[in-house]
């Protein structure tokens, strides 16, 4: 049995992709955190509002306790008639165990006032083990001595069982007759404060994990029901644009989501009336094409045939008839290349064209090309030059629609070119081979590059057509370049002329990864001083 390990490396962009995609994800994980930070904020407050109320409530039992327990053990000393050490002694005792019972609290320490006359009478100074050790500051000391009608606290850490637990110290001041000033300091134990905070803030921090998780419960829930609807309607438009014209969206109840259901549905059903009436449109269109182009076959070769024969009998006659047998020779030819043109054009709206590739030299079929121009070439003025550096040109191409396209793009050439060099390029890397024609003539604006390929369009309608052209040349090379799974770029500019780029994949099934040539003619003449 294989057992796969978890990949702990490619969590983090799993979960970033899920955030991404999941809306309802994003809702709830949104509503979360800005509850929990809200929960957060009113337990803090709450926290420390309850424990600057417990503070302050337990220490105004303690200074209530303290003075109790202050007054009781006054009292007893001054009703006390102490005449030597021992009566004295015993009166400080009965006091000790007076501010025991009011203060309910062990923790007592008696220290004499310093700086006073030596008494014989004078008790001893007595403290707790918890009081000792530095716990009494001398800060309080120091108030308690000074001031005789105040009580003073302050807060210190008491060690009770050998734990350190927070608690308050009261200090006043004892008159004793016949003994003097005496510092009186009685100790709290807070722990049990502190442990009736700590229980409340367990409270709100679990009721607030349990708010949490129940705020997440309800955001989960309202998400869905609105996210659902969403979801359908995407899956629902993906559908749409994937061509399944049927699909609809599920209409429930008369709100908001129902109403963009049905909005959207109308929208599809309207879609697909116009499609089908578009589609019908063009089949209807591309089958008048067809049959036009077929039907007008018949006449045009009779004709084609009654020209040819006025043509080549043109020398017997006199100079209009032979202009005229010329001009009608010229246009039958060209009639009859745009019909082949049309009738190209409506089988690839159809649908019907197929790729015949075979391995082919390409470099060998461009120059078989040029050598076929360069008759017209030089007939117009042109000088037209092949540049093949070299290299591995051998692809898997139909030689016929090539051959097609490189004609087309010369052909242009020569008839913008105003007479000036054509350079034909050809070259190739690992998975691609390209062909490039430029020309020096006219150019073309940013406008007429947006036109280029469209059907029957021409740069300057009011030019004269010298070579016969059809108006359909670019759009068929365009259509035969797309069924080689190539790219037919233009560059242009008024004035410095036009290039046209073919770039053909080698093996019809691998994808081109960057052209062999360059299209921009600045990047072309920093490549050549490279």
């Amino acid at each position: 049995m294989k057992v796969r390990r978890f990949d702990f490396f490619g969590l983090p962009s799993r979960i970033a992709r899920l955030w991404r995609r999941s809306l309802q994800l994003r809702t709830v994980v949104v509503s979360m955190a800005l509850s929990g930070l809200a929960i957060v904020l009113v337990g803090i407050y709450m926290s420390f509002s309850i424990s600057n109320d417990l503070f302050a409530s337990r220490l105004d039992q303690v200074l209530s306790e303290s003075q109790r327990a202050q007054v009781a053990a006054q009292r007893i000393f001054d009703s006390a008639d102490a005449t030597d050490q021992a009566s004295m002694q015993s009166v400080m005792n009965a006091a000790r165990t007076a501010i025991r019972d009011a203060s309910s609290s062990g923790l007592v320490a008696v220290y004499r006032v310093p700086d006073q006359e030596p008494n014989p009478l004078a008790p001893q100074n007595f403290s707790s083990t918890e009081l000792t050790g530095g716990v009494i500051s001398q800060e309080l000391q120091e108030k308690v001595i000074s001031n005789a009608d105040q009580q003073f606290w302050q807060s210190v850490e008491l060690t009770v069982g050998g734990t350190q637990v927070p608690g308050v110290v009261v200090g006043s001041q004892l008159d004793i007759p016949g003994a003097g000033l005496y510092e009186l300091f009685i100790g709290y134990d807070f722990a049990q404060s502190e442990q009736t905070l700590q229980f409340i803030q367990q409270v709100l921090w679990f009721s607030g994990l349990g708010l949490l998780i129940l705020v997440g419960a309800i955001a989960w829930v309202v998400s869905r029901m609105v996210v659902t609807p969403l979801q359908n309607a995407a899956e629902t438009s993906q559908k749409l644009a994937a061509g399944d014209l049927e699909v609809r969206i599920p209409v429930q109840g008369e709100d908001v989501v129902a109403t963009l259901a049905t909005s959207f549905n109308d929208m599809a059903s309207s879609m697909q009336r116009q499609l089908t009436e578009l589609a019908d449109l063009s089949v209807m269109q591309q089958r008048f094409v067809s049959d036009v182009s077929h039907e007008l076959r018949t006449p045009l070769t009779t004709i084609k045939l009654a020209g040819d024969v006025l043509f080549q009998e043109r020398e017997n006659f006199d100079d209009k008839t032979r202009r005229s047998t010329e001009l009608l020779n010229a246009q039958v030819n060209r009639f009859e290349k745009l019909l082949s043109d049309l009738l190209e054009i409506s089988r690839y709206d159809a649908g019907s064209v197929n790729l015949e590739p075979e391995p082919t030299n390409v470099a060998g079929l461009v120059q078989d090309v040029v050598g076929t121009m360069t008759t017209l070439a030089e007939q117009h003025g042109c000088d037209l030059s092949l540049m093949a550096p070299g290299g591995h040109f051998d692809a898997d191409i139909d030689p016929r629609r090539v051959r097609r396209i490189l004609m087309n793009l010369i052909g242009n050439a020569i008839e913008h070119g105003e007479r000036k060099p054509i350079e034909v390029a050809v070259d190739s890397n690992a998975t691609a081979v390209a062909i490039s024609v430029r020309d020096h003539g006219v150019g073309m604006t940013t406008e007429q590059l947006e036109n280029v390929f469209s059907r029957f369009w021409r740069a300057d309608p009011s030019r004269q057509r010298t070579l016969g052209g059809t108006g359909l040349g670019l759009a068929i090379s365009l259509e035969d370049t797309r069924i080689h799974n190539g790219q037919l770029d233009v560059w242009a500019a008024p004035g410095e002329g036009a290039i046209f780029r073919l770039t053909l994949p080698r093996d019809i099934d691998v994808p081109i990864a960057v052209s062999p040539l360059p299209l921009n003619p600045d990047e072309r003449h920093d490549g050549e001083e490279q």
